[in-house]
């Protein structure tokens, strides 16, 4: 059987760097993060209405095991040093064996700087330097034009929309669905 082929553990980007998550070790920044931005995450993030510190110690324990797996990178957002949100490149249920999907939040202090855009940038390399991955999705809500800019700017094209349970409060129920072929 063939070793799984991980993702960069630490990913630098100028005064931004994405760095794999320390587990308990970055649980109280992390929760204290997620506590300042809950307003601004709310209308579009589900799991915001869940969340607590012992949410957020689950999260975080289950990341070693999905890194190791190969199925989930998920990264801490670091600019200077300090966490202001977290991204991930994510091989979902449901999508072919050949796509990785990308995410991401930040803490509302930290948006309109572009760290989101060279976030996802930056994942997208990730993705495409992994074995046999042929795209990367981008999927959010059409009434979330934050996040429908990063694709954009990036050159994902528009791929589907479709119908989606509605689960944050400001959703539509409608998946807007960017693409970007391997180069």
């Amino acid at each position: 059987m063939e070793p799984v082929q991980l993702a960069e553990q630490e990913i630098a980007l100028g005064e931004v760097t994405l760095r794999r998550f320390r587990g308990e070790a970055d649980l109280p920044e992390l929760f204290r993060v997620i506590e300042e931005s809950l307003e601004h995450l709310r209308p579009w993030m589900p799991w915001v209405a869940e969340h607590s510190l012992d949410s957020t110690a689950e999260f975080l324990a289950k990341r070693a095991e999905l890194w190791e797996s190969g199925r989930d990178f998920t990264y801490a957002i670091l600019l200077d040093g300090a966490i202001v949100g977290a991204c991930g490149l994510f091989h979902r249920e449901g999508t072919a064996a050949d796509g990785r999907e990308i995410g991401y939040w930040l803490h509302p202090a930290a948006t309109g700087r572009g760290i989101a855009t060279r976030t996802a940038r930056a994942l997208t390399e990730q993705a495409f330097r992994l074995p046999g991955v042929e795209f990367v999705e981008i999927v959010h809500d059409p009434a979330n034009r934050a996040s429908g800019a990063v694709p954009a700017r990036l050159g994902f094209t528009e791929h589907l929309r479709r119908p989606a349970e509605a689960l944050a409060p400001a959703e539509t129920g409608e998946d807007q669905v960017w693409r970007l072929r391997r180069p």
